[in-house]
């Protein structure tokens, strides 16, 4: 054992240090022509965007954070449907006509895997008069002298009313996605029923049903993910709360735990309308909406202790407004605080706002600047993010965990890909952990690549190192400091322009 190694120590934990790789997400467009830029963490920027919408949107950036194309539902024509912007804010080639709707959670946007510049958009349909059913639209960012075309067009995959809770996550190996939709009836049936599609390369899968029976298939629900992705919260206007466990690698959800049950009055206090977990997924922050003015005119963000043995019973109010300010989305961003916009009714339609109509709750975000922290000490400024002169409406942008990595230790961990390079065996790939002297020695040989990237995940997915690297005549080595990391599984990933191995470690 060369003791030289212990010098980069240092070094190592400096750049572990570095936190995760969020670039993807690191654009969001909403609102009233709103933009946020976190690219420039601690201090995000303002920009101009040219979405008008009340409430659904998604964007999506590169892998060095540089807006790709976004999309939004185009609450104020007549004929509502899905506008889709490239990153020069004009219109997408080919994107006239994308079935939309006018809620607030109907659209995700999901790399097609193995697929550079290719993406899908989702579209869950769900008032009238709009076609009911779940969609996709498939985006070439080839197309158009790197501007992007849409290629394909409002793919039918089911023909019933869904939920306002489209969302997605990846898949277990770091590579394939899981898309959700609901059921929903305005009958009051209550299946609580999920559909979760597997998109693999150029592949939407036929979905796996399940039904839990213990929750109304309303309009108004919302599915949230913790930061691993292996648990989620399901939420309703109706006041339930209630968490699931989620298998990346099956796609089977399990283990409903409800923490508040739906309430047989329709109107009350706990109108669940929005949810965010914290980074540490210690916390969860819930918000209410007003839908009568004359019963409940008061909107209320919650804060719940994730780790309490009663969760129900650490509610905690934040805050509350006065109707005609309303709650809309709360969403946690890159720079890990929770931003959370509010809707101002200046009456009838309510939409779009009058030029004139500026004030503090449509003109800034509020900002929970610590959400692992309880109570107080969670830091929640109400309308302390200024939107730069542009205006917010209930949505957020409903963008998934772009940058979420393979879950280490799982039984699909094996094709696990945050690039597009090609993969290849680990047979050229060792990693030795030396539990005394808290080094895990990374070496490689025969590589076919010169440069590229040496990336460390824990067992839930979790970037927690990564580096550039180089090699010397086909070899690579690296002393990579262990000593701040808890015991478990981990995994290496040495990528390169010509291959990518991937090994398996365990600290204890």
């Amino acid at each position: 054992m060369n003791r030289y190694s212990l010098f980069f120590v240092l070094e190592i934990l400096l750049n572990s240090l570095a936190g995760y790789s969020q670039n993807r997400n690191n654009i969001w467009c909403f609102g009233d022509s709103s933009g946020i830029d976190f690219g420039t963490i601690p201090n995000p920027v303002t920009f101009r965007s040219s979405v008008v919408s009340r409430g659904s949107c998604v964007s999506v950036a590169d892998t060095t954070g540089n807006l790709i194309f976004y999309a939004f539902t185009s609450t104020f024509s007549s004929d509502s449907s899905t506008i889709v912007m490239n990153s020069t804010n004009q219109t997408l080639q080919n994107s006239q006509s994308i079935i939309g709707s006018s809620l607030y959670n109907e659209l995700v946007i999901v790399p097609n895997p193995n697929m550079v510049d290719s993406y899908y958009l989702f579209c869950g349909s769900v008032t009238d008069p709009i076609p009911k059913g779940f969609f996709y639209s498939k985006i070439d960012m080839t197309q158009n002298g790197g501007l992007g075309a849409v290629v394909q067009k409002n793919v039918r995959l089911n023909s019933f009313r869904n939920g306002d809770c489209v969302t997605a996550i990846k898949h277990g190996n770091g590579k394939d996605w899981w898309v959700f939709s609901k059921y929903s009836n305005i009958n009051g049936t209550t299946f609580n029923r999920f559909y979760t599609y597997l998109i693999t390369q150029d592949s939407v899968h036929t979905p796996l049903v399940q039904n839990f029976n213990n929750a109304t298939d309303g309009d108004f629900q919302r599915i949230i993910f913790n930061s691993d992705g292996t648990k989620f919260m399901q939420i309703n206007a109706l006041g339930l709360i209630q968490e699931f466990n989620f298998d990346r690698c099956t796609g089977i959800i399990s283990n409903p735990t409800i923490i508040f049950p739906e309430l047989p009055v329709g109107i009350h206090g706990k109108n669940f309308w929005t949810g965010a977990y914290s980074a540490d997924d210690s916390k969860f922050y819930a918000a209410t909406q007003i839908f009568s003015v004359s019963i409940n005119p008061t909107s209320r963000l919650f804060q719940f202790d994730l780790t309490a043995p009663n969760i129900a019973a650490s509610i905690d109010t934040l805050w509350e407004i006065q109707y005609p300010a309303q709650c809309g989305t709360l969403r946690l961003a890159p720079d890990n605080k929770i931003y959370f916009s509010t809707f101002y009714d200046f009456g009838f339609p309510g939409y779009p706002y009058p030029d004139t109509a500026y004030n503090q709750y449509n003109s800034n975000l509020s900002v929970i600047n610590f959400p692992d922290s309880a109570g107080s000490a969670c830091g929640f400024v109400p309308h302390g993010f200024s939107l730069g002169g542009y205006r917010a409406y209930y949505g957020l942008p409903n963008n998934p965990k772009y940058d979420l990595g393979p879950l280490v230790g799982s039984g699909c961990d094996t094709i696990t890909s945050n690039s597009e390079a090609h993969y290849d065996s680990a047979t050229n790939l060792f990693v030795f952990n030396d539990s005394e002297w808290d080094i895990a020695f990374v070496n490689a040989k025969n590589l076919k690549g010169k440069t590229g990237i040496l990336i460390c995940y824990d067992i839930q997915g979790r970037e927690i190192f990564k580096e550039p690297l180089q090699t010397t005549n086909g070899y690579y080595t690296k002393d990579l400091a262990t000593h701040s990391f808890s015991k478990g599984m981990y995994m290496v990933q040495l990528i390169t322009d010509k291959e990518k191995l991937s090994k398996k470690f365990v600290v204890d």
